[in-house]
Formats: C-alpha cells, structure tokens, sequence
C-alpha cells in the first residue's frame, strides 16, 4: 500500500506503510472487568467487545493489515464452572452471526480455528455458515480461535502426522518444521499463518496458550487498556510500538557480525 494511499491519521502518526504487519493477533482480555466496573451484565460486555472487534476490522482493512486473528475462548476456559462456559460460548455465536455481514462486505475469508468437537452444535453450525459465507474472499482473513489452545494446535498436528507414518504415507525422518506447520489450524493462510504482531489488553502479560508455535518470532505488545476500550488510538500505538523494533529473526546485524 503507497502511503498517498493510507488514511490521513495513520500517516499523521508517523508509520511507514513498508514496515506495516501482515497478520496481527489479539487476546481480546478484560470484557468482564470492563462490564462490572460499569455495573453492567457480562452480555453486555461481550456485546461491547464485539463492537470493537468490529472496529478492529474495520481498520484492519483501512490500514492494508491482511490478517487478523482473535482470542476468543481458550480450552483451558473449560475449568471455569459450566454456567459461565456456556454463557461465553453462547456469547461467542451470537457474535460471529452478528458479524458475518462485516467480514462479508469487508472481504474477510472467516476461518473458525480450534477443537469442534467440544463447540456445542449450534456454534459449530454458525462457524460452519460463516466460513460458507466468506469462503470466496481472499483479500484478508480473519481467524477466529474457539476452545482453541496452542497446545492442543501442535498436539493434534503431531497426530496427523503419526497417522501418516502409521499408514505408510511418511516416513519420520520427512517430518520437519514445514510439514508440522503445515498441519497447524492456521495452515490455511501459507506465508500469512504466523502472527507479525500480538497484542493482547487488560494488563496480562502472558500468552496464555495461545498461538504458541506461530508466535515464535512474533513481537509482543501488551495494553492496559481493557478490550471494550481499545480502540484506534491504542491500535496506532501498538503499530507505532511494532514499527520501533528491529526484528532479526535470530540472525545478528551485520555490523555486529563483523
């Protein structure tokens, strides 16, 4: 994207279009904080939260950012008593049917990444639609993790992949770094599947299972602010936060390598 191209804020804030991530990821954190400190019900926390993910992809789009990813429910959120699961998940359906429209007009490709199999079959359904829905747009994506946990990605990619072995389709010596990344819920996006940029709000400062391979060589920002609150101001900084950093891979300057 040329920077005539870019809106005047974005510009304004001093990034450079060149230096813009492809994929950032988001821990959407603090709905329920933000809902009782205003006295307000959980549901109408999620429902704000869901109004910033809106917002999020909306300037995602604007800002030439390809790929989104989004927290939603993690599988270790399965300790929680069940009363407060089924709230969550059921909060979660009725936010990916609530935005489908956006990504839809938007040109987002949905893709619903985690364990299906403990989605109750409503939510599957919903994430079912929502993949139909998108599944000819190719401009962005948005991947949204559902009883979803970094280990459970790299577990149930090994298992792939020992089936292959047990069914004399590979050998484990082919087994690398590419294949098992390949066989990651994320697989999908090729070149894009590994997040720039996480961001995750309401003070954590941790990753809490989430994306554990693909953020390898991700840089990490962590806001105060809580999720319902995030809005373009912290995203900027976030990029502006992103665009200081001097990402090496591993390997040395070559200053320094001399």
């Amino acid at each position: 994207m040329a920077e005539n191209d870019l809106p005047k804020k974005l510009v304004q804030s001093g990034l450079r279009p060149e230096l813009m991530p492809q994929h950032v990821a988001f821990v959407m954190d603090g709905n329920r904080r933000w809902a009782l400190a205003r006295g307000l019900t959980t549901l109408e926390g999620y429902e704000a939260g869901t109004d910033t993910l809106k917002k999020i992809v909306e300037l995602s789009t604007a800002w030439g950012i390809r790929v989104i990813t989004v927290f939603a429910f993690s599988q270790d959120n399965f300790r929680r008593p069940q009363e407060d699961v089924n709230y969550t998940l059921e909060s979660i359906e009725r936010g990916i049917r609530d935005t489908m429209d956006v990504y839809a007009r938007k040109g987002f490709r949905v893709h619903v990444a985690g364990d299906r199999s403990r989605m109750p079959t409503s939510l599957q359904d919903v994430a079912r639609e929502a993949e139909e829905m998108t599944r000819n747009n190719s401009q962005y994506h948005c991947i949204i993790a559902v009883c979803y946990s970094g280990r459970w990605d790299i577990v149930q990619a090994c298992r792939e992949l020992a089936t292959k072995v047990q069914d004399n389709m590979l050998r484990p010596e082919d087994i690398d770094e590419e294949m098992l990344a390949g066989h990651l819920s994320t697989n999908a996006l090729g070149e894009f599947g590994c997040p720039d940029l996480v961001i995750r709000t309401s003070g954590e400062l941790r990753l809490s299972n989430f994306l554990l391979w693909q953020s390898a060589y991700a840089e990490l920002y962590f806001s105060n602010t809580l999720w319902p609150d995030f809005g373009e101001d912290d995203y900027l900084q976030a990029l502006k936060d992103f665009q200081s950093r001097e990402r090496r891979f591993g390997q040395r300057k070559s200053s320094q390598q001399e």
